[in-house]
């Protein structure tokens, strides 16, 4: 869809964006104070169509899924509103308890299995982001619908080197029939550009490092990656000089925050290279796997969500969604001594061992969360308030009991300040609404152009009030 965004808002919006650049290499940097106008920071009309806050920073929007649904009895707080007390699975979010909401009572009316029985866990991660009825057809033959970070790229995508990205970590499969006759598509893919076209996400931190700092045609990155390899070099050796002279003309502030940057980009580099150095020296199976995931989940999980952070912190991109595990996963928690499945382990029909080890899983996806949020909040943005302070960031599952399939009083999470447009460090129990309420209420805080806002997605009954 072509943007109706007047070409001056993008012209400024890209002129304010700087990089490094070498052959195969075009790293872009975090705002910098010393290279802003000397007015006041403040978003003119245009740039507040264009996804700016009221400060004049970017507004950064995540949606970030956890798979097969939560244990309630330990997910959700006591007390409401501002007196509110988190639970034993989001304990790990004390630390920015103040930066979130706990949004009670948002439901999933299309991922309700009626006459279609089973399939609750294609519906659940198939309909999170569209909130339209999934077709049940098996196979090739899908049609899910637009999801709301796509309708947002076509909003503000076009002002940012990507206009979104897709994460997951885990395998993705887009072919055969994985869910009660349901195409495996749905549990793979978040994301749809269309109803028949899903964005599939990158499970490759390598492929996704050299996304975010690569530059030219393929055969180009691909040239400089070969070349970093056999000499055993950095991205920063080819950009050493032009950062060199960039700092002499910066003022002090702004040095540290680049030294702080480059830190962040070389520590990412080097987990990359452990991986793919630990991965050769591992026995493998016959199935072929990206070189560059990391043994450990936990380790996996944090490395893509600190390229996340470097994407939102030096404007790459305004619009992301990470599937931190699909839909159904049953993956095993050897970091936490659980060597059963997640999903075989949600249908616990309350015995007690069971339910113990989800809340463990449902606690360790929570620390995944709160390591990112507060790497987010300890990041200056370029009107001094945080990253996550300019943010909206959803946090949840398309099943809220994973032991009873239910779609009603999702394990949502609404996280960030939204540029001063929301009212976070609040515990909110809404009348049973459609989550997609939410997501209409999101895309008016990001701006674009009018036409490009719907008045209904999904099944939506009207913008979400109150967060």
């Amino acid at each position: 869809m072509k943007s109706s965004l007047p070409s001056t808002v993008r012209a400024e919006a890209l002129s304010r964006r700087r990089f490094l650049r070498n052959v195969g290499i075009c790293m872009a940097l975090p705002a910098l104070e010393s290279f802003l106008p000397r007015r006041a920071v403040a978003a003119t009309a245009g740039e507040r169509l264009a996804g700016m806050t009221a400060t004049g920073a970017p507004l950064r929007t995540a949606f970030v899924y956890f798979p097969n649904g939560a244990i309630p009895a330990a997910w959700w707080p006591t007390g409401s509103d501002k007196n509110f007390e988190l639970n034993r699975t989001l304990q790990p979010l004390a630390k920015v308890k103040d930066k979130i909401q706990v949004v009670g009572g948002l439901g999933d009316l299309s991922a309700v299995g009626g006459a279609d029985g089973g399939g609750d866990h294609a519906r659940a991660n198939g309909t999170f982001l569209t909130s339209v009825r999934i077709a049940k057809s098996g196979g090739s033959n899908f049609r899910a619908g637009v999801s709301v970070d796509q309708l947002m790229a076509q909003q503000v995508g076009m002002l940012t080197p990507f206009r979104s990205l897709e994460l997951s970590c885990d395998s993705i499969q887009n072919a055969g029939t994985c869910d009660t006759g349901y195409s495996c598509v749905y549990q793979h893919n978040l994301s749809w550009s269309s109803p028949t076209q899903p964005m599939t996400p990158e499970v490759d931190p390598r492929l996704l490092f050299e996304r975010l700092f690569g530059a030219g045609a393929p055969s180009e990155r691909q040239k400089n990656l070969l070349l970093r390899q056999q000499q055993q070099r950095s991205i920063m050796d080819f950009i050493l000089d032009d950062s060199r002279k960039l700092q002499t003309k910066i003022s002090g502030r702004d040095r540290n925050k680049l030294d702080e940057y480059f830190t962040s980009v070389r520590d990412i580099e080097v987990r990359i290279q452990q991986a793919e150095q630990s991965r050769a020296n591992r026995p493998q199976p016959m199935v072929e796997a990206p070189g560059g995931i990391p043994a450990g989940t936990t380790e996996y999980v944090r490395l893509m969500f600190d390229m996340l952070h470097l994407a939102f912190q030096t404007d790459s991109t305004r619009v992301a969604t990470f599937m931190v595990g699909s839909e159904g996963s049953d993956r095993t928690y050897p970091e936490l001594n659980i060597a059963d499945g997640h999903h075989f382990l949600t249908h616990h029909n309350n015995k007690p061992d069971f339910v113990e080890k989800v809340t463990q899983i449902d606690v360790w996806y929570a620390t995944q969360l709160g390591y990112f949020l507060e790497k987010m909040e300890q990041t200056k943005d370029i009107d001094g308030k945080s990253l996550l302070d300019n943010s909206q960031i959803v946090y949840g599952s398309g099943n809220a009991d994973g032991n009873r399939h239910s779609h009603d009083n999702l394990p949502v999470i609404l996280a960030g300040g939204g540029g001063g447009t929301l009212n976070p460090g609040r515990y909110v129990q809404h009348s049973a609404a459609p989550i997609s309420n939410l997501y209409l209420s999101m895309m008016d805080r990001i701006g674009g152009a009018p036409a490009l806002i719907p008045e209904r997605f999904g099944d939506s009954t009207g913008r979400l009030v109150n967060i």
